[in-house]
Order: structure tokens, then sequence, then C-alpha cells
């Protein structure tokens, strides 16, 4: 992660005002005095990384933007990821394969915070290879590139609407993710996105987002359910996703009940 050039106190303030919060509030909610706090932002006092942890948890900041925050205070950056150890990242994937397994026979993935496929359970591999997906590893661009499975989803433009909203929300939240903003400038690029998303508040907000595929003549509707993974103040864990498609009415239940149908 490259240094901020920016200051703490500029930064704090910046955050505090995302958030919609006075000073009071913030100081309050991280367990400090206001005064303490109008100092830090004015540069006046320096911030312990105790103070920086309490104020970021307040702000329901990421942890790489926790590790911005650290870094713009002069102190290292926590990167838990960098200390994650073999048989914790070991644990932590097979106990999420368990989760995506449990949720058979409906389709399960991981994903992390841009939307990159980390493990499916066999019905999701299932499902999209007969839904017409093209095995690309971003399922935002996997949904959003023109091809079979983007034709197969009967509300497209719904969905699409959607994700530009969740992705939308992720770069408010990650004002300094460039990877996620490269992405979100991607798929509004795309053919057919500009008309999709013409009206914002038709946006379906996240964690429940209906969606209705037409494959081999069977109309499917499905909801899908999106959790995250860990606490806000580790960096690996908050990246990561477990999105799952449960059926919505019972037809779709059944086509998944009965594969072999």
């Amino acid at each position: 992660m490259n240094r901020p050039q920016d200051a703490f106190g500029p930064l704090l303030k910046s955050w505090r005002t995302r958030r919609r919060l006075s000073q009071l509030d913030l100081a309050l909610d991280a367990g400090l005095s206001q005064r303490h706090l109008s100092f830090l932002e004015t540069g006046r006092s320096k911030p312990s990384r105790y103070a920086i942890r309490q104020i970021c948890e307040a702000l329901d900041m990421p942890a790489a933007e926790l590790d911005i925050m650290l870094m713009s205070a002069g102190f290292a950056p926590q990167s838990a990821h960098a200390s994650w150890s073999t048989d914790v990242r070991h644990a932590v994937t097979t106990s999420i394969a368990h989760v995506l397994k449990g949720h058979e026979p409906f389709p399960a993935v991981s994903i992390d915070r841009i939307w990159n496929l980390q493990q499916a359970n066999a019905s999701a591999e299932r499902f999209f290879a007969i839904a017409g997906a093209s095995g690309n590893p971003n399922l935002l661009r996997e949904i959003f590139l023109p091809g079979p499975l983007r034709s197969n989803i009967g509300n497209w433009s719904e969905v699409a609407r959607a994700l530009i909203r969740l992705l939308d929300l992720e770069v408010a939240r990650r004002p300094h993710d460039e990877e996620a903003k490269a992405l979100l400038d991607e798929l509004r690029e795309l053919p057919g996105v500009a008309p999709a998303i013409a009206d914002r508040h038709k946006a379906h907000p996240a964690p429940v987002l209906s969606i209705v595929f037409t494959i081999d003549g069977a109309e499917l509707r499905l909801f899908s359910l999106i959790a995250t993974v860990g606490m806000s103040m580790d960096a690996t864990l908050d990246d990561l996703r477990i999105e799952t498609l449960l059926p919505a009415d019972e037809p779709t239940r059944q086509w998944f009940v009965n594969p072999d149908r």
C-alpha cells in the first residue's frame, strides 16, 4: 500500500464529514473528549495508535482505510493480511467451504470486495455453467459483459442498477481503493449499462436482490443474500463476502432440488 500524502487531521475531518457526525458525536462514540478530537483535526495534537483505532471503529471504517489513517499519523500499518499464518488461512478457507457446501443444493460463492470469485459450491459451478457463464474470475464482469449469461438474466437492467449501487457504496466506503474505482468506471462504460442505471432511485439496496434467469425455457426466480466475513478491523476478512442464491418460488426450488428432472 502506498503511503498517503494526506495528514491525519484532514483525513479525520473528511471521514467525519462523510459520516455526517459532529465532533461531539464522534468524540462520544470514540471515547474521547470533544476538545481532544478538535485538536486532532487541526493538528494541534498527535494521535496515539489506540486513539486512531477507537476513532476508526466509531467511524465504521474498513481495515484498509485504518491502515491509511495509521500511516498518515506516522505509524506502521496494521496490515492484518500480511501476518496471517498458513494454518489460520487454511482454517478460514475450509470453514467458508463448509458454509458453501451446507447451502447445497442451491448456489453459493465466496467473493472479495470487488467480486473476484474465491470459492464456489458444486451447485453454483453447475448452475453458472448451464446459465452460460464464460468462466471470468470476476463475477461483476461476468454479469455485465455481453454474452450468454447476461442474455439469460431476464431482469438484467434491475440487476445492473443494484450491482452498480453496491459497488458505488464500496467505493464510498473505501475512498482510496483505486481497484474498485477502476472496476466501477469500467462497468459503467459497457454497452447497455448507462440506460440501465439512468434511474438511480430504482436501485435495490443490499442485502436482498431478486434475479430472474431464463434457462432452457424455465423461468428461475432467485434472490441473493450477501454476508460479510469477519470483523471490520481485520484487513483480510474484511475483504471477504459470501453470496447465497435462494429460490423465490416453488418451481425454482424444485429445479435445484431435482437436477436430473
